[in-house]
């Protein structure tokens, strides 16, 4: 029967991370965390778990989590963020299909989130993450600070259940975190040289909350629906908005008048 390495990233996760390594046992063979410094308790809670836990200062969230499965002793790999769990339907389906994994090239499951008081059926699910796959054939790429599972074949199953993902407490953290990966988003955009012209902030920013309220009708998540979809929407325009602002600044350098 193939063998499963989870592999986790971490930093500061003391009062989620045990929720997500308890939710592995009985599924992984092994559990792999690296964490990026924490000056919690997240290590401590992760050595009940794990004897195979890393220290590296996080390098990005691509690179972070490819580290963390070059670590793994395993081929299969199940990849976790600290604020997510599996469900008990989506451990029975890991399970069920353990002695058999290489029949496909990797595995999608969709992610429920949680947010502040309720769990979003609509506006962010089912939000499918190819999350179980083969490292030899599969590594994470995308843009920081959204990552993904790049998969080399195209035969990738979707499996039974969720991933339960305990994002936002509170709409400040919503916000601390829209301004973090705006920050990333934005260096990467312009690290890539990608286009955005004046009006980019206002058509992402709009295709977005409408995308999430009405088209994937977020409305019937109720005022967290609505929350979600206006700060999802803000998140695109800060973004874009950042760019234009820093290559502005760039051309005319720090004090000039436009």
């Amino acid at each position: 029967m193939p063998k499963i390495s989870a592999c986790v990233i971490s930093y500061n996760e003391e009062a989620k991370i045990e929720d997500c390594l308890r939710s592995l046992e009985g599924v992984a063979d092994e559990i792999v965390v690296v964490d990026s410094l924490s000056t919690d308790r997240t290590r401590e809670i992760a050595a009940r778990y794990t004897d195979r836990i890393f220290e590296q200062a996080f390098l990005g969230h691509v690179e972070q989590k490819n580290l963390a499965v070059s670590k793994a002793s395993h081929d299969w790999v199940l990849s976790l963020d600290c604020d997510e769990r599996l469900s008990p339907q989506l451990r029975d389906s890991i399970l069920m299909l353990k002695d058999k994994l290489g029949e496909h090239d990797a595995y999608r499951m969709a992610r429920r989130t949680f947010y502040v008081y309720r769990w979003l059926n609509h506006c962010w699910y089912p939000d499918f993450k190819v999350r179980l796959f083969n490292r030899t054939t599969a590594r994470w790429g995308g843009i920081n600070p959204h990552d993904r599972v790049q998969v080399d074949g195209e035969d990738v199953v979707t499996l039974g259940g969720d991933i339960l993902h305990y994002s936002f407490d509170s709409i400040s953290g919503h916000l601390k975190t829209v301004d973090s990966f705006t920050e990333i988003g934005a260096r990467e955009i312009i690290a890539r040289g990608k286009r955005a012209g004046p009006l980019s902030p206002v058509t992402h920013g709009l295709w977005t909350f409408l995308k999430l309220y009405l088209i994937k009708r977020g409305f019937l998540d109720g005022y967290a629906g609505f929350v979600v979809s206006v700060l999802s929407g803000m998140h695109a325009f800060v973004k874009y908005a950042k760019v234009i602002l820093q290559r502005r600044r760039d051309k005319s350098g720090p004090g000039a008048e436009d």
